[in-house]
């Protein structure tokens, strides 16, 4: 009897060690993988939406016209992008990754999508 005990112990640690192999390991690495350019395509278009949202909401009050408060309008429609990128965010850490894998992927992000220095300084900057 205690053997068969034994042996449904081993079998039970056996399945949990696979299982959390699975969860802190396999997951992550398969998540990383298959959502790493949307990932990044999504994060670059909520950049550039919250950039002409910025530009649109201070262009309406220093310039109140119909033109200006159309743009606005335009600009919050791509807010939307911001929404998928941080629902995807979200999927990401639930399947395992930390703020530091996605800090990783986002800057990779920025590497492929600038050209130049100043554009790294321009993706950085905060202008009020």
């Amino acid at each position: 009897m205690n053997k068969k005990l034994l042996l449904y112990v081993n079998i039970v640690a056996t399945i949990s060690c696979i299982a959390l192999g699975f969860k802190f390991v396999v997951m992550p690495f398969m998540a990383k993988n298959i959502y790493r350019d949307e990932y990044k395509f999504l994060m670059y278009e909520c950049d550039s939406a919250m950039r002409s949202h910025m530009i649109a909401k201070n262009r309406v009050i220093y310039e109140k016209n119909n033109s200006s408060i159309k743009e606005l309008k335009a600009a919050e429609m791509g807010l939307l992008a911001c929404h998928d990128y941080d629902k995807l965010r979200k999927v990401m850490i639930s399947r395992g990754l930390d703020e530091n894998d996605l800090s990783m992927i986002g800057l990779e992000a920025i590497e492929e999508n600038s050209e130049d220095l100043m554009k790294y300084v321009e993706i950085h900057e905060f202008k009020y």
